[in-house]
């Protein structure tokens, strides 16, 4: 089969097609026929260098939409069966970025159905961890989060399964993004003013750290959404940082989200696997407003 990999790290041109054996499901893990696959910047810090692995294949792509199409023993998992899931891809040889591509049967849901297998592709990275980094807030209906990054693809989902589960939400993003915020569910804006200990909690998916922290309430909660990286708990403020885990029963919870309209899933731009570094360019670019998806 094909994949993309790197095995020197650089800019997009580091990204190369290569054949590989086509993997094998062991015991409790099935194969997927890969019909897409969303671009995420992970894939850009992986190409670079930025999680090490030098001298090494890596493999490219965590969000995987596609058919089932071999199980291993105990996989409670059906032959033809439409599915997403999230492949956990750091320092993996192989990842969704590939033609087929072996993931435990517990990180797979069942697709939406009211959407394209394009769009279904861009939920799984994105959706959980921003459901996994409220977790982590455990907020009350009527407490106040600011989620940073409001119109980006984690920061997206963060406030509207905020907002849809009664939290009243700020999103903090630049200012030609306010509308798209809004409808989103938020029911304040800001493009990067506010009140020093005016909010129970901040997910910061922007990556503000101790800017964003000083938002915080005492005794508050603080999640960024890069493990290791959230500022030192000050004032009693809880810190922490979401490390997005494959859930396969969550997903599914997500996916019924789509189905019944409270998550809207976003294409910017879809690219054949063989154009897999010029999607790359294209991410490096920025000011896209939905995500990247390669179909194999």
């Amino acid at each position: 089969m094909r994949a993309a990999v790197v095995t020197s790290f650089g800019g997009p041109e580091a990204v190369e097609i290569v054949e590989v054996e086509t993997p094998e499901p062991g015991a409790g893990e099935v194969r997927i026929k890969v019909a897409a696959a969303a671009l995420n910047p992970v894939d850009a810090g992986v190409r670079v260098g930025a999680f090490g692995g030098a001298g090494r294949r890596l493999g490219l792509g965590w969000d995987i939409a596609g058919t089932v199409d071999a199980v291993g023993a105990g996989a409670d998992r059906q032959v033809g069966e439409e599915v997403v899931a999230l492949h956990y891809g750091m320092g993996a040889e192989l990842g969704s970025h590939a033609e087929y591509i072996v993931v435990p049967a517990s990180a797979v849901a069942k697709a939406p159905t009211t959407v394209d297998t394009v769009h279904a592709a861009t939920l799984p990275l994105n959706a959980l961890a921003a459901a996994q980094a409220l977790d982590l807030l455990s907020l009350d209906p009527g407490q106040s989060l600011v989620v940073t990054g409001a119109a980006g693809a984690l920061g997206g989902f963060a406030v509207r399964l905020a907002a849809h589960r009664g939290v009243t939400v700020t999103g903090v993003a630049r200012p030609a993004d306010e509308e798209f915020v809004r409808s989103l569910g938020a029911a304040h804006f800001s493009t990067g003013e506010v009140a020093a200990g005016g909010a129970d909690a901040v997910l910061d998916a922007a990556q503000l750290g101790e800017r964003a922290l000083a938002w915080v309430r005492d005794g508050g909660a603080f999640a960024g959404v890069i493990p290791g990286a959230q500022p030192a708990s000050v004032r009693g403020v809880r810190t922490a940082a979401v490390e997005v885990a494959a859930d396969g029963a969550r997903l599914a919870e997500l996916v019924r989200l789509v189905d019944d309209g409270v998550l809207t899933l976003r294409v910017a731009e879809t690219f054949a696997l063989a154009d897999a570094a010029k999607a790359h360019a294209r991410l490096a670019e920025g000011g896209t407003r939905g995500r990247l998806v390669l179909a194999p």
